[in-house]
Order: C-alpha cells, then structure tokens, then sequence
C-alpha cells in the first residue's frame, strides 16, 4: 500500500473479500465517483488522488473518471453563491495532475460536475460560467441533491426544504440556464420523486439528465422490509422517464445504507456475485428500458465503499453483463459515459 494512501475505516473488512478480476481487459469510464476530505462522517474521511488511484488500479481497466460534486473544498469567502466553484478548482487541479500520465494512464476527473443553487434563478449564469473558466475545459454540467423525504430518519439534501424541488419556478428559472451552455443536469433524489423528474424531462427537452442512482429506492426509516412493495411502483416510474429520450441513467449507487440492504452490518462483505443477485432486477429493469446506449455502470465511490470494495462492484457488473454482446458491454462500461461527458 502506497503510504501516503490514507486506508477506509473499514479497509480489514473490505479485505475479507478479495476476488480475481473479471474481464480486466475490458475498457471502462468510472462516470461517477467523488473527491474528498475531513469527510469524518464516511468511511473513507479522505478520499483524495492517492486514495482513488489505489481503487482505479487494482484490477479492472479503468481508462477515465468523472468527478460528481460533493460540497467539497468549497470557497472559504466571497459571495454565497460563488463559493461552489472553489470545488470545480480543486478538482481541476486533481485531474491536472492524472492528465500529466505520471500517475498511471487513467484520466481521473475527465470531465467534471459542479454545483450551483439553481433556486437564484437566471442569476446563476454567473455561476455556470465561472465554473467553465475554473474547469480548464473538463466542466461538463452540474448537479443537484434533490432528495427529500418527510420522514425525518431520512436525509435529506441540504437545499431541499419539500417535495417539489424540480418543479420551483426560480428552480426552473436557472435550469433554463443550462441548455444555452450545452451543459447537462444529474438528478438525484428518492424514488418517491421520480415523477418530478419526469415532468422536468418533459419542460425542458433540450437540457441532457443523467438519472442518478436509479432514482435513489429508499430501504430504511418506513420503507425498511418493503423492496418488493416498492419495486413495481419504481418499475412504472422508470419505465414512464424512459419515454424522455433526453434521460439517461446511471447504474449503480444502490449499495449505499439508505438502500436498505444493510451489507455494512453482516461479518464479512457481499461477494461480486451476491452483490448482483441481490440487486439484479433494478439493472435489469432500467436496461430494459433506456438501452444500454443511454445507460452507464458508475462506482459511486467511496460512498459505495460501505458496502464493498472497488474491485468486487465492478466485478458484480460483469457477472450481470456475462451474456451481453460486446457492443452492449462496450456501452454500458465506457462509450455510453465518453460520449455522454465528451471525453475524448
């Protein structure tokens, strides 16, 4: 181990799983990952390039990274509502180093995601364009942490104060923002605001959203014990967002403690194999439906870290994908993300 890697606090768990990589040849993008630190509420506090890039390298063919904002090395002053470029600066400056191919030939931080409070309304042109000269040509759009829940047990985004996020006029109002500047929208929130994605969708055909997470099917609080309830209202929601052939979806981010399967609490990890099976139906069903050209696997780490290790998520993809042709494979673990995020 690398020292100035700083380990997960629960590296030894991690470590009881340790299996061969499957397919290590298989070119993949990672669309979905983030950059951290004094992160004392996550497994891994700190999730940095040294961090990352003993994940990247140990096994699978990992070729570029897309870095999804966090809240992280925000601007410690100036106004408000600028202080989240200084993350699309510190991130650039990661993806810098990776570009200088000292560190390994993946591109880590390719393409970057933001964040801006798009409830400023147009106002927030300023924002978007400060990110773009912060980006070093890397910037690709924002995203925003709509989750909501009435439950309290439940987290909730820090800007969400209700269910109807996506459909706020002034929220609209700055989304109106984006599609001038080609920059595309990752939605995240719980599945029981899936239609509120739609409708946003619909509003705004122009404007490219990466669904994230498979729209976040809640597994705790008053939905504990309910996944088979919760499945088929999901499968209606997702099957009516695919009809917006501007959504794509990403695979993934179902292993998190909010999902309800509680891999954290058992003695040793999930296996790649029993990660799939128990999560099979969610990717099999938004395939389905949006294709594997409008569909993309994401690590989602080190959040995902919870649950398994890096090397064991991808893994569990390519047991599912074992059947599929090579051009579906091809889409789903790399051309679907490059051509999505314009990664040359």
């Amino acid at each position: 181990m690398d020292s100035m890697m700083t380990p997960s606090k629960n590296k030894p768990w991690l470590d009881k799983v340790i299996e061969d990589t499957l397919e290590p040849e298989l070119p993949i993008c990672d669309p979905h990952h983030h950059l951290w630190e004094f992160r004392h509420d996550r497994v891994a506090p700190k999730y940095l390039l040294d961090e990352i890039l003993s994940d990247l390298n140990s096994g699978h063919n990992i070729v570029s990274t897309v870095f999804i904002e966090c809240s992280a090395m925000y601007r410690a002053s100036g106004p408000e509502h600028m202080k989240c470029v200084g993350e699309t600066e510190f991130v650039n400056g990661i993806a810098a180093m990776s570009a200088s191919g000292l560190y390994g030939k993946c591109r880590v931080a390719a393409a970057i995601v933001g964040s801006a409070n798009l409830n400023i309304g147009s106002a927030v042109g300023e924002v978007l364009d400060a990110h773009v000269q912060a980006g070093g040509g890397r910037f690709r759009g924002i995203r925003c942490q709509g989750q909501w829940d009435a439950d309290n047990s439940i987290r909730s985004a820090k800007d969400a104060n209700g269910p109807d996020r996506f459909s706020n006029a002034k929220f609209r109002e700055g989304f109106a923002e984006l599609a001038p500047r080609n920059m595309t929208f990752e939605a995240w929130c719980y599945h029981t605001q899936l239609k509120e994605v739609t409708a946003l969708a619909r509003a705004f055909p122009d404007t490219t959203i990466i669904l994230n997470h498979f729209g976040g099917p809640l597994g705790i609080g008053p939905y504990a014990g309910k996944a088979d309830d919760i499945f088929p209202i999901w499968q209606k929601e997702i099957a009516d967002l695919a009809t917006c052939q501007n959504v794509l979806a990403k695979l993934g981010g179902i292993n998190m403690d909010i999902n309800g399967f509680g891999w954290e609490n058992h003695n040793t990890p999930p296996t790649s194999e029993t990660l799939m099976q128990a999560t099979r139906r969610w990717y099999e069903h938004t395939i389905e439906h949006f294709g594997t050209s409008r569909c993309m696997f994401e690590s989602n780490f080190p959040v995902d870290m919870t649950s398994c290790s890096y090397n064991t998520l991808w893994n569990s993809f390519k047991h599912l994908t074992l059947d599929y042709s090579v051009d579906e494979k091809r889409q789903l673990f790399h051309d679907t993300a490059v051509r999505t995020y314009k990664i040359n």
